[in-house]
């Protein structure tokens, strides 16, 4: 439900920046207005005042206070002074506030209104104040007016309604509008650029699309058995799996360290020089032998970096001797099915010729010999144990080899975390290995045991072959060394090896020449 109502990258980046915009126009644009506003109402004042200063020093006005109508010589000049400041009024009065200009000439003569002339008229002071007078609510500038002897005879108010103070005021505010109303336009066309090239960078995806395509990435580079790595066009070391960790022995994730400290080996920075891909290169790391693919990563042209996946070889070979001893188990079986359908065919035939005696020594001798097998692996309870075991059996009896399964040997179950194709290539070599060594002797004897007491599991395995020359054995866990003849030699033990220390096991080796060798395998369980 949630996904329907979602909100695009696009729309929160523009609400956003058009938000903080209209936010900051709003706070700007009001305290602009607010001193705005001051100001205007201040000079209205100061002109007002300057004006009624300026007239009250007028030496006609002086003087025509001593004429008999003084209201015929003031008002001319005062409405001509009125116009041309483009003042709403100037009114003159005398000592009594009765006027002798005004805008209105039927007022002149009548006492001017307002109740704000005392501080001119009484105390000489020149001021602004704000009164309603005929006109309505005015700003005003009171200028008393003296004689000769600096003795008020009279007034002058200059005055700006408040109406007018008010239009001048908004018109100002029109413009800072106009031009809040242009930075409006040209931050959200600033937030669409904005938010353009953010879609360009992320290649059109959303937030939470980014974000479920990286948990899928992780969940698959978690998930690949493979180990990968990537580097970007400087050669640091940008993405790792748990594979590579693995395969590197590595315990960080090493990213923005250079490869060449990281996977010295690894020939990605050619790639990234030459831009071509490089398949199925085989490297080694330690004691490993891996399989390396690198890719380039190119984007508009140029490659910005390298994408190497790796496989380790060692588990390949696992693989396939694991196979090749299910092969050889495969055969061994069709071998003894072979042997017992030809025991069969020679029972019928003793049956059929009526030689019951000589039927019944072939089946107590088959009965014996399958009562031996069955009492030594009486007490093997694992199932793969006891068909490696048997397959061994079918083994030595083709090469005439005497395969002892010690009476003693006793396991259960083996735990799950011993993989059984593991089990398999641990057990299948070493008695292989046992079985190459005794090849050569009069009498051929390879002994099987096992035991799970305790809190391992010990699997030993022995024979009287020549033993292992002391100059040779520091090497016969070394890939591809062999005492042997012929090619793809020198694998088994280096498996076992590799195995076992995988599974946090450990193992030994006794060899004599005079008593042959004998391997031991201790497996936690």
């Amino acid at each position: 439900m949630g996904s329907r109502f979602r909100v695009s990258l696009k729309t929160k980046i523009q609400v956003l920046i058009l938000s903080l915009i209209v936010s900051v126009i709003i706070i700007l644009s009001g305290i602009f207005t607010y001193f705005e506003f001051e100001q205007t109402e201040e000079h209205m004042g100061e002109t007002a005042l300057q004006t009624a200063t300026t007239v009250s020093y007028i030496p006609s006005i002086k003087e025509a206070f001593d004429s008999p109508n003084p209201s015929k010589e003031i008002q001319p000049l005062a409405l001509q002074i009125q116009e041309e400041l483009g003042a709403e009024f100037i009114v003159v009065g005398n000592n009594e506030s009765v006027r002798y200009a005004h805008p209105n000439e039927e007022l002149i003569g009548q006492t001017m209104v307002g109740g704000d002339n005392e501080r001119a008229l009484e105390e000489g002071k020149y001021y602004v104040s704000k009164a309603e007078g005929t006109l309505g609510p005015s700003l005003r500038g009171k200028a008393p007016i003296l004689n000769e002897e600096n003795e008020i005879i009279g007034i002058v108010s200059v005055g700006f309604l408040m109406e007018d103070i008010y239009t001048t005021f908004f018109n100002t505010l029109g413009k800072i509008a106009g031009v809040s109303f242009l930075v409006l336009v040209i931050g959200g066309l600033g937030g669409y650029l904005l938010t353009r090239s953010i879609q360009k960078d992320t290649m059109g995806l959303e937030p939470y699309q980014i974000a479920a395509l990286y948990q899928e990435r992780e969940a698959v580079l978690s998930s690949v058995k493979e180990g990968i790595i990537a580097i970007d066009k400087n050669g640091l070391l940008t993405t790792m799996n748990a594979a590579a960790r693995h395969i590197l022995e590595m315990n960080g994730d090493g990213t923005q360290q250079p490869i060449e400290d990281v996977f010295p080996n690894s020939e990605m920075e050619r790639v990234l020089r030459s831009g071509k891909e490089e398949r199925d290169q085989e490297i080694t790391i330690g004691e490993r032998v891996v399989i390396m693919t690198r890719t380039p990563v190119i984007e508009d042209g140029e490659v910005v970096g390298v994408v190497a996946s790796f496989r380790d070889k060692s588990e390949v070979r696992e693989m396939v001797g694991a196979l090749s001893e299910i092969k050889r188990y495969s055969e061994g079986l069709r071998s003894q099915t072979h042997e017992y359908a030809n025991k069969m065919y020679v029972l019928l035939g003793l049956l059929q010729l009526k030689n019951f005696d000589e039927a019944i020594q072939l089946i107590e001798a088959d009965f014996q010999t399958a009562q031996s097998q069955s009492n030594s692996l009486g007490q093997i309870k694992d199932d793969t144990v006891q068909a490696i075991l048997l397959g061994k059996i079918s083994k030595a009896s083709e090469l005439k080899i005497d395969f002892i399964v010690d009476e003693d040997a006793s396991i259960g179950p083996i735990p799950e975390q011993i993989s059984r194709s593991k089990l398999v290539t641990i057990l299948g070599n070493l008695i292989d290995n046992s079985f190459e060594a005794v090849k050569e002797q009069r009498e051929k004897q390879v002994t099987f045991s096992a035991t799970d007491i305790g809190h391992e599991i010990v699997f030993e395995v022995s024979d009287n072959g020549p033993g292992i020359p002391e100059e040779v054995m520091p090497y016969i866990f070394v890939r591809g060394f062999s005492t042997k003849q012929g090619e793809q030699r020198g694998f088994g033990l280096s498996n076992v090896r590799e195995i076992v220390e995988e599974l946090g096991g450990t193992f030994e080796v006794a060899s004599n020449p005079s008593a042959g060798t004998t391997f031991s395998v201790f497996l936690s369980k």
